[in-house]
């Protein structure tokens, strides 16, 4: 694949102090070039296919009309199993979780420009029951704030932060920030923390891969998920990673 000659990416001191206080870090160009395009016409071509199928879900109720999110990614494009692993975040992901990082799932997901963000802010997993959850959102084309760009609190992934209003506007969120970039460039944050998609009042669509993961614990373990897979995932590291093997 395209990368992988590059260096792994791994924290500074300066991203591991913003990481522990403020739990998002942009990670600006982390998907460029050739690469970018190829990931771009993929997207494109995989969600044209799929296009028909959300529409008549739609139409009958199956399906969310606010976004969406293309069917089955991995087994779609031979390129989307190999971000999972992507040298510019990886070594972030592995640093944060001390080495104990694990992949549940992905989602390539395009949202319709619409008056209302399709989700309010939210955490996506609480701490008292989940470890550490990480999550990667990838832009696939420019985004500014005004393209329902992602929208985070930073520091309320902390212990003793919040708690936070209800609020019917996300602009109105005290202490929030959005987090626009260029396309190809990618947004690790803390799942404990307080994030949304801001409103996309562009008139465009704005489409992202956001990749999921954990602290490997045995509640996760699922060989079967991604064994389909196995003839790609022949390190030990990427076994464990895809939870065909568990993490020492």
């Amino acid at each position: 694949m395209f990368y992988h000659s590059r260096m792994i990416r791994t924290p500074t001191d300066s991203d591991w102090q913003q990481w522990n206080r403020d739990g998002v870090l942009p990670l600006d160009d982390a998907i460029g070039g050739d690469e970018l395009e190829h990931l771009r016409a993929a997207f494109t071509r995989c969600a044209d296919e799929a296009k028909s199928g959300w529409l008549a879900g739609v139409k009958a109720g199956t399906r969310p009309a606010a976004f969406f999110d293309l069917p089955d990614p991995m087994a779609l494009d031979d390129q989307f199993l190999e971000l999972v692993d992507h040298p510019a975040y990886y070594g972030y992901l592995s640093a944060f979780s001390k080495e104990r990082v694990t992949f549940l799932f992905a989602q390539f997901r395009t949202v319709p420009a619409a008056p209302l963000s399709y989700v309010g802010w939210h955490y996506d997993v609480p701490r008292e029951t989940n470890p550490l959850h990480m999550k990667v959102q990838i832009y696939l084309d420019d985004t500014t704030p005004d393209d329902g760009a992602f929208g985070y609190v930073p520091g309320s992934h902390l212990e003793n932060a919040g708690p936070y209003p209800l609020v019917r506007d996300p602009d109105s969120m005290p202490g929030h920030r959005v987090y626009g970039g260029h396309a190809g460039s990618a947004i690790l944050f803390n799942s404990y923390g307080m994030h949304t998609s801001m409103v996309n009042r562009s008139g465009r669509a704005r489409r992202s891969i956001i990749l999921i993961y954990e602290v490997f614990n045995e509640a996760i373990f699922s060989p079967e998920q991604y064994q389909r897979f196995a003839d790609r995932l022949t390190t030990p590291e990427r076994r464990q990673l895809f939870r065909l093997e568990r993490r020492p």
